[in-house]
């Protein structure tokens, strides 16, 4: 049974950082790609980052780049998501995912329907 659990979500202000952790079992192997997304009140879910785990490659939506940064840690099953400068449009839960589907691949990592598992989610609540 693979699971995911994320955690380090919390309140923080605009401008300031978390970090989001992604711990991931029961996997054979690992999975192709893992991601964050996010979905607030009232909003459609948005793919934030992605990593490809064979090589560390990294995409993100524009709405993140350059605040937010994906890492994998595979000695540990983990997946992070460093968030910098924090706004408050970045509030959201904010979940993981894993996907060991063929047809990912680094232009569509993105799109939450590719992935297979998800977790429960962490809150990120940014105040201004």
């Amino acid at each position: 049974q693979v699971q995911l659990v994320e955690s380090g979500g919390g309140s923080v202000q605009a401008g300031g950082s978390l970090r989001l952790s992604c711990a991931a079992s029961g996997y054979t192997g690992r999975p192709r790609y893992m991601g964050w997304f996010r979905q607030a009140p009232g909003k459609e879910r948005e793919g934030v980052a992605s990593i490809y785990t064979g090589d560390g490659r990294t995409s993100y939506a524009d709405s993140v780049k350059g605040r937010f940064t994906i890492s994998q840690d595979n000695a540990k099953n983990t997946v992070y998501l460093q968030m910098s400068s924090l706004k408050p449009e970045d509030t959201a839960m904010y979940y993981c995912a894993a996907s060991n589907s063929p047809l990912t691949s680094s232009t569509r990592s993105l799109q939450g329907y590719l992935y297979n598992y998800w977790g429960q989610g962490t809150q990120v609540t940014v105040s201004s």
